[in-house]
């Protein structure tokens, strides 16, 4: 199974790069996990922001393919890390690969709200598009290691 985390935007500064390949590295034993960044759409004065989204779920849609598509959306699903590791399990044992798909500024386009094959929120406050990132990464490099009891993750 591979992963692929599809992101819209470009160009994120050095702490947000670091973070994410930091926990995509420790990941990579378990779940290797690929950033597609996709570049956003024409935003500023005089845009139509609805144009810009839809140009953005046309280059998502482009790059999710068959992947299992699991959207970031405060509408989801939240999980607790011991939960997160046997949905981790499930979709190992599916097989298919997977593409966790964070969208732009206004939200995901209609056409990528009804590809989703689910939805995961990450609570319910607002976070930071390019925190997401290292949030997302961080939690299934947490989940990963439940599933091989790593001493990572001592709750309990």
């Amino acid at each position: 199974m591979k992963a692929r985390l599809l992101a819209v935007g470009t160009g994120m500064p050095g702490w947000v790069q670091e973070g994410y390949a930091d926990y995509a590295r420790r990941l990579s034993h378990w779940l290797p996990l690929e950033l597609v960044e996709i570049a956003p759409g024409m935003r500023g004065k005089g845009r139509d922001p609805q144009r810009a989204r839809a140009e953005e779920g046309k280059r998502l849609l482009d790059a999710i393919g068959p992947a299992r598509a699991v959207l970031l959306d405060a509408r989801g699903r939240g999980y607790s890390s011991e939960a997160l590791a046997d949905r981790l399990q499930h979709w190992r044992m599916q097989g298919q690969d997977l593409v966790f798909v964070i969208g732009g500024p206004e939200g995901f386009d209609a056409a990528v709200d009804q590809r989703a094959d689910e939805r995961w929120s990450l609570g319910p406050m607002t976070l930071p598009h390019p925190l997401v990132r290292i949030v997302l990464a961080e939690q299934l490099y947490r989940a990963a290691s439940i599933l091989a009891n790593h001493p990572y993750h001592r709750a309990g």
